[in-house]
């Protein structure tokens, strides 16, 4: 499993991406600038004016290794895959309980809670680990608040339900975000999540966080035969991971949120390394992605123990576990599905 840790990310404008025996090239004005073992990796990820060659592409779906293009800012544009893989018993169970409101609700509870836990979870380190002497109150109020809907999202009936009470809880936990900044509080100054386009450098950092995470999590659907498309909370639309939005719910804060927040804190980027267009929209610099990308390959190193499987594990693989669990679940191995549940 380890290759499924290594994700190529070309962020060069003008590179052009071949192939040469079993080894992937990055050139540069035909220069070559990197050249990587096509079986160390479980992904590449293009931005912006990055080209890949059809043979290339070929040899990737050969291999299981899935090409995303993105925009230059983040935003997913197309994505070439291989064959699909897993069987068609598996796929027509995961249809059948999402065309079943009582069993899609169990398992889209799931995603809800461990997305509320974890949220929850980061703001109690912060009063632990910071005095926060601005924002305490409001903190261990939010803290508090979020404890009572994990106790309420048992009760929910329905699906619509559900998403009210999960707005509820994302809209609390990112009124007192702007706490968790402990520098740069102006150029970092948090009021809203604010999306497509993000409109400051707060949300820029967030909204392209969760672009990769969503990648990581549509791999790893994809790798156990389940289909991305089809999820259980987030509504169904043309062209939309449903699944894969799902399934990152429960690594928002964990993994996102934190890596933003110390990104920030850390001065590793800074109010320099944003722009704002005409539009209101922000984006990053290039300098400011690639410190960023650099960032999440060494975070997804990082060793946590799995709070189901009791056993120490990489934070990049998590999306791999889960998405494994989600699949012993729709096969009836489990009784329902465990989220990830950050202690």
């Amino acid at each position: 499993m380890k290759k499924l840790l290594n994700t190529l990310y070309v962020t060069t404008q003008g590179a052009y991406l071949c192939h040469e025996g079993e080894s992937v090239l990055v050139r540069v004005e035909k220069e070559t600038r990197l050249r990587v073992p096509i079986h160390m990796l479980g992904g590449i990820v293009c931005f912006g004016q990055v080209a890949c060659s059809q043979p290339l592409m070929g040899l990737c779906g050969q291999r299981d290794v899935l090409i995303s293009f993105l925009s230059e800012q983040g935003k997913f544009l197309a994505r070439v895959h291989g064959p699909v893989s897993g069987n068609v018993l598996l796929r027509r169970r995961q249809y059948l309980i999402a065309d079943n409101p009582a069993d899609a609700l169990g398992i889209a509870r799931s995603f809800v809670v461990g997305k509320v836990a974890n949220s929850r979870t980061v703001l109690q380190r912060a009063l632990r680990d910071h005095e926060c002497p601005d924002g305490r109150g409001d903190m261990e109020a939010t803290v508090l608040r979020l404890g009572h809907l994990i106790r309420e999202l048992e009760q929910v009936r329905t699906v619509d339900e559900l998403r009210g009470k999960e707005g509820e809880a994302a809209n609390r936990y990112f009124c007192v975000f702007d706490h968790l900044i402990a520098v740069q509080k102006e150029a970092f100054h948090f009021e809203t999540r604010s999306r497509r386009p993000p409109m400051d450098n707060m949300n820029a950092l967030l909204s392209y966080i969760y672009t990769l995470l969503t990648h990581d999590a549509n791999a790893a659907l994809e790798a156990v035969g389940l289909d991305p498309q089809v999820g259980y909370l987030h509504a169904e639309r043309p062209g939309r991971p449903s699944l894969a939005l799902d399934l990152i719910e429960e690594f928002r804060a964990f993994i996102g949120d934190r890596l933003a927040l110390s990104l920030v804190n850390l001065k590793q980027v800074q109010a320099g390394d944003f722009k704002t267009t005409e539009s209101g929209a922000v984006s990053m610099s290039d300098g400011a992605r690639k410190t960023l990308l650099a960032a999440y390959q060494k975070r997804k190193q990082e060793e946590i123990v799995h709070p189901f499987l009791g056993e120490k594990v990489q934070v990049g693989l998590l999306p791999h576990i889960q998405a494994l669990l989600l699949v012993r679940h729709i096969r009836g191995d489990l009784d329902g599905y465990p989220p990830f549940i950050w202690k």
